[in-house]
């Protein structure tokens, strides 16, 4: 589904995965659950484009659902890796940077525990590092902005001139909007509220969630 001109969500997949097309190739935000690779490279042939055009793969942190795709497609890529320390080492060793909050009962919680023997994510390298503030030459520049809070290592992306925030899960939507992270799978909910703050500030004008639909027109819609 297009979003902006050259940006799009691929539909069908566990944690939204984003696309960005630039001149000098395509670059994606996250990979869904193992297998979701299907889908993303499909998306991608729809553009027009091959497995090869994919440059880079950014992991906003290191949760099944966002990085269970990313063996095959480094497989088919061969494209650079992208995330931070910390969940940089989670990724390598193919499982996520802190166990999930056991407080009140959540249905995705206790589908992922279910599901979780039968679909655990393969170690992968990740060839950068990013930090806060660093600006990727992606859609005129993305910003990295540290989101501490759902995971130790959680980091979004901002595109200025384009208005655009890839959230990951530092924040989700739902029927009634933008939603913080929810409890049963936040490593610090305080931290994790600063995190939405310091969002809130960007002035984003879309926000893209790792989970719900794509928020338009966004300002006044964070939860703050």
């Amino acid at each position: 589904m297009n979003i902006i001109e050259n940006v799009y969500v691929v539909p069908g997949v566990i944690a939204n995965p984003y696309i960005i097309v630039d001149p000098d190739g395509l670059t994606l935000i996250d990979t869904g659950i193992p297998r979701s690779e299907k889908k993303i490279l499909a998306y991608v042939a729809s553009l027009g484009k091959s497995a090869a055009d994919v440059k880079r793969i950014i992991l906003t942190h290191s949760d099944m659902d966002h990085v269970g795709g990313l063996a095959a497609l480094l497989k088919a890529t061969g494209a650079r890796t992208y995330a931070s320390r910390v969940e940089a080492e989670a990724i390598a060793a193919g499982k996520p940077s802190r166990p999930p909050r056991p407080t009140g009962f959540s249905l995705t919680r206790v589908m992922f525990s279910l599901m979780r023997p039968f679909m655990k994510a393969r170690p992968c390298r990740v060839d950068e590092l990013l930090v806060d503030g660093q600006v990727l030459p992606v859609l005129g520049g993305l910003r990295v902005v540290e989101t501490i809070g759902h995971t130790p290592g959680h980091l979004s992306l901002f595109a200025p001139a384009a208005g655009i925030l890839f959230c990951g899960d530092s924040m989700v939507s739902d029927s009634e909007g933008l939603q913080g992270s929810r409890p049963s799978v936040t490593w610090d909910e305080a931290l994790a509220k600063d995190a939405v703050r310091k969002q809130a500030e960007l002035g984003a004008r879309i926000v893209c969630p790792g989970h719900g639909p794509v928020v338009k027109d966004a300002a006044g819609k964070f939860p703050v």
